[in-house]
């Protein structure tokens, strides 16, 4: 295996690891979380806000460490915080424990993509970095479905599943010190802070928020819609997730899709599977075969239009890569705040069915947007 194929392979168990079982297992175990540290609701509230705001701060931070110290320094920090994060999740005595330990764990998804762009730049011939950028986002999918089934398969044995997460962690620093490339840091001056949004950063920034804001359909609250039309509990919830997860895994071959039909027709056909597939999960008159449907559906368009999003960023800033990925999904991450309190409010005011219509929609309107010559 040649050094871009191991680098390939950490940077995908990476980001399995700080999405799938970081960010998105707490959701999935919550239930007997709660149960066992009895959760008010405020206090899962503010959990929430707070992962969102270390999430931010933290995918800011990388690109200006990665250009500062190095992709591979970064990487690590991502793999060891994570794990301490989910060692405090496991260990919790308390709410207030589990809640810094939550938003910690959770930053380190904004640690983890910039800095292995960053890498692929460094370590990938130019004809393959497109591959290896959207195999690698494409953890995120194998990360999701492998929590879902751990969640399902472990039941009340919470503490011991996060035990294990961070055990995997741990081995994914070591991974990380040995296959990304000893990268120096970028010394010049003037290519330090956040670039001028103008361009195909401007566009970048447009499509990703709507994308953002349409995909909370699913993420916040398919759970909840998945209980109002199907009357299903937790297990159903979380065959949903390892439907998504599964699927996702297809988002790997985002950089083969671009390089032959480029950015912005894969953009348009993936908003509008991942519209479709809103639609499957949320309507009235959806059915059990239907819903699971469309979660593979939503999983497969979800991941391919990050890989969109991160390689539009890359070629926007090619001598910034860790940036360019930075901006770009730190402008889904906002879409993803609005797009929840606005699916909310729709369900509060008008009803689900209208909400999940309208939110559809909004996806479509993210292709708009066009990336030019990015390819």
């Amino acid at each position: 295996m040649n050094p871009g194929r191991y680098l390939g392979a950490t940077g995908f168990a990476l980001i399995a690891v700080c999405y799938g079982f970081a960010r998105f297992a707490f959701g999935l175990f919550l239930p007997r979380i709660d149960a066992d540290l009895s959760l008010s609701s405020t206090l899962s509230g503010l959990i929430s806000g707070g992962a969102f705001l270390t999430y931010c701060i933290a995918v800011t931070l990388s690109a200006w460490l990665t250009e500062r110290i190095g992709a591979r320094q970064v990487a690590i920090g991502a793999a060891l915080i994570a794990a301490v994060g989910m060692a405090g999740i496991a260990a919790a005595p308390s709410p207030a424990w589990l809640a810094g330990a939550v938003m910690l764990a959770g930053s380190s998804t904004g640690l983890a993509s910039p800095p292995l762009a960053a890498a692929v730049a460094a370590a990938v011939r130019p004809d393959r970095q497109n591959a290896t950028n959207t195999i690698i986002n494409a953890g995120t999918g194998a990360g999701v479905a492998l929590s879902g089934s751990v969640a399902l398969m472990m039941g009340d044995l919470w503490r011991f599943a996060f035990a294990g997460f961070a055990a995997v962690a741990i081995g994914l620093a070591f991974a990380a010190a040995l296959t990304l490339p000893p990268s120096a840091p970028n010394k010049t001056t003037s290519t330090h802070g956040m670039p001028s949004l103008d361009g195909a950063l401007r566009r970048l920034v447009l499509a990703a928020f709507l994308a953002g804001a349409a995909s909370t359909a699913v993420w916040s609250f398919g759970g909840q819609l998945v209980a109002l039309r199907l009357n299903w509990g937790s297990t159903g919830a979380g065959l949903l997730w390892i439907a998504i997860g599964a699927a996702g895994i297809a988002g790997a071959g985002a950089g083969h899709l671009i390089a032959r039909f480029g950015i912005d027709g894969i953009h348009r056909a993936f908003l509008a599977a991942m519209a479709a597939s809103i639609l499957m999960i949320g309507v009235e008159s959806t059915s059990a075969a239907v819903t699971l449907s469309g979660g593979a559906l939503f999983g497969a368009a979800y991941i391919m239009l990050t890989g969109v999003y991160l390689l539009w960023g890359v070629s926007a800033l090619p001598h910034r890569p860790a940036t360019g990925v930075t901006i770009a999904f730190l402008a889904l991450a906002i879409g993803q705040t609005a797009g929840a309190a606005g699916f909310g409010l729709l369900m509060d005011r008008l009803s689900a069915n209208a909400a999940v219509i309208l939110f559809a929609c909004l996806a479509l309107t993210a292709g708009a947007a066009r990336a030019g010559r990015a390819r």
